[in-house]
């Protein structure tokens, strides 16, 4: 299966100077993880993160980037932007910057072709409402999303996508998918992606699960055969919490 790899997502969390304490608390507790660990922080805060991780076992992603190389788009980010600064990773289509700012399949996928383009590792989201699961299209729903945001991405780029399912109605509201709830759509995701490119390269793509995993959870959702790993939310701006987390990814 993928690599197994742990992302912390602050969200719009920490001045620089407080993400500079979060990281020097997090480094020495993280420091053996026998995963990959990245945390993703506001762009106001990568330069204090990418400094404050140099020599670290820690990568840093940004939150979102826009999908043109430069022009007037007032307040956006271009991947070439991130890279050039240290930046390795970067996580796309975030259910909260489909549901409060706007992002369609159709703009993810632009702007995962923007990130592939400038080198990055995306860190793709997907997921369903509690309409939609209650509905019984979850399967549906994520199958679109993924082959959307894939489209035209090559099987050797693919190798730099990451996969987070993240049903919406687990994000921030303390409930979190079961353990087989999770592995079933991760198991779905893998599915949609050996149609699309084959098993090898499906087996080898990393599908993280978040909503809501924490340090309590962590260990049931990532023992399922087919999460490796997480994209953490409340809990990765808690030094102990996130290391409980990373540890748990063996």
């Amino acid at each position: 299966m993928g690599k197994y790899v742990i992302a912390g997502n602050w969200k719009m969390n920490k001045t620089p100077a407080e993400a500079t304490a979060l990281i020097e608390a997090i480094k020495p507790l993280v420091a053996d993880a026998a995963c990959d660990v990245v945390v993703g922080v506001p762009y106001i805060d990568i330069p204090a993160a990418l400094e404050a991780t140099k020599g670290s076992n820690i990568g840093v992603a940004a939150q979102n980037c826009y999908w043109e190389k430069s022009g007037a788009f007032t307040g956006e980010i271009a991947a070439d932007m991130l890279r050039e600064m240290g930046v390795g990773y970067v996580i796309l289509g975030h259910s909260e910057r489909r549901t409060y700012f706007g992002d369609t399949d159709a703009t993810v996928a632009k702007r995962v072709r923007g990130a592939l383009d400038a080198g990055l590792t995306v860190i793709l989201c997907v997921g369903e409402y509690l309409e939609q699961r209650e509905q019984d299209i979850t399967a549906e729903v994520v199958a679109m999303q993924v082959k959307i945001a894939l489209e035209g991405v090559s099987e050797e780029e693919l190798s730099r996508v990451i996969i987070a399912y993240e049903p919406v109605w687990a994000i921030g509201t303390g409930k979190t998918a079961t353990a087989e709830q999770a592995n079933e759509v991760c198991a779905q995701i893998r599915g949609v992606l050996a149609g699309l490119y084959n098993e090898a390269a499906a087996k080898a793509v990393t599908i993280q699960y978040g909503g809501s995993m924490n340090a309590a959870n962590a260990a049931e959702l990532l023992a399922m055969s087919d999460v490796d790993g997480g994209l953490i939310g409340g809990a990765s701006l808690k030094a102990p919490d996130f290391a409980t987390i990373v540890a748990a990814a063996k």
